[in-house]
C-alpha cells in the first residue's frame, strides 16, 4: 500500500500567558517569574526537563518585562556590552548546552558580571543544575552555582491531560476525553514525551489517511516508548 506523505503543519505553540497552564508542578516557578524584584541579586535560574515549561515562562517574562531573550549557545564575549542595558532584563535559554563551547561560556560569564554591574535582571533556563553542566570555565561554574534556582516538577494527571488536549488542538485535532484519559493512564509524566507523542499520532493518522482513534494512539504510544518512533 502506498504510504501517504505527511507534513508537520501544526502551528508553532503559543507562548503567551493565556496559553500557560498553571499547576502545582510549576506554581513556585511561576510565582518567582512574576516577582523579579524578589530575586536575590536580580538573578533566577529555571530548571526542568525538556517540555516542562521553562521556555514558556521565559517567553512570558520576556514579553511582559520588555526583556531580550536569546539562546545561550549564541553568546560570545564580543556582543555582550550591547545586550546589557542599565536596569534592563535578559533571558538566556538552555545555558547547560554551552558546556565546552569556549566563546559561549565566556559570553555567559561576561553577561553575568555585566548584569550585576548595570542592575540588569537575568533569567536563565537549563535542564539540570549547574554542577552537572560540565562547564570548562571555573569562574562561570561558581557563578552559575551561586544563582537562586527553582525547579519545575513533573506534571500531575490534570496538567498532563490539559497539555495533551492543547497539543492536539494546535494541530486542529480534538480527540474524545476517553482517548486522553487512556494516554494519561499509560504514559510517563513527561511533557516532552507528550509533545513527541501528539506529533507522532498526527503523523500516523495522516500517513494512514484515518482519524485519531484510541487504538491508533495507544499503538503509537507503545512504539514511541519502545524507541521505534523517532523523536
Amino acid at each position: 500500500m502506498t504510504r501517504q506523505l505527511t507534513f508537520d503543519l501544526a502551528a508553532p505553540p503559543s507562548l503567551s500567558r493565556a496559553d500557560f497552564l498553571p499547576a502545582p508542578a510549576n506554581a513556585e516557578a511561576l510565582a518567582l517569574v512574576d516577582a523579579p524584584e524578589a530575586w536575590p541579586q536580580g538573578r533566577l535560574l529555571l530548571l526542568g526537563p525538556d517540555g516542562s515549561g521553562k521556555s514558556h515562562l521565559a517567553a512570558i517574562w520576556t514579553a511582559e518585562r520588555g526583556a531580550t531573550r536569546l539562546a545561550a549557545q549564541a553568546l560570545s564575549p564580543d556582543g555582550i556590552d550591547a545586550l546589557v542595558t542599565p536596569e534592563g532584563a535578559i533571558a538566556v535559554e538552555d545555558a547547560d548546552r554551552v558546556a565546552g563551547m569556549a566563546d559561549a561560556e565566556r559570553g555567559l560569564f561576561h553577561l553575568w558580571n555585566l548584569c550585576a554591574q548595570r542592575g540588569c535582571r537575568l533569567l536563565v533556563t537549563a535542564r539540570r543544575a549547574p554542577a552537572h553542566w560540565g562547564l570548562a570555565l571555573p569562574d562561570l561554574r561558581s557563578r552559575m552555582q551561586a544563582m537562586t534556582a527553582v525547579r519545575l516538577g513533573p506534571p500531575d494527571d490534570a496538567l498532563l491531560a490539559a497539555v495533551l488536549v492543547k497539543l492536539f488542538a494546535d494541530r486542529q485535532l480534538h480527540p474524545d476525553v476517553g482517548l486522553i484519559e487512556a494516554l494519561v493512564r499509560r504514559m510517563d509524566r513527561d511533557l516532552g514525551l507528550a509533545r513527541r507523542l501528539v506529533a507522532a499520532i498526527d503523523d500516523a493518522a495522516l500517513a494512514g489517511n484515518r482519524g485519531v482513534t484510541r487504538p491508533l494512539a495507544l499503538d503509537v504510544l507503545a512504539r514511541l516508548t519502545e524507541g521505534d518512533v523517532p523523536d
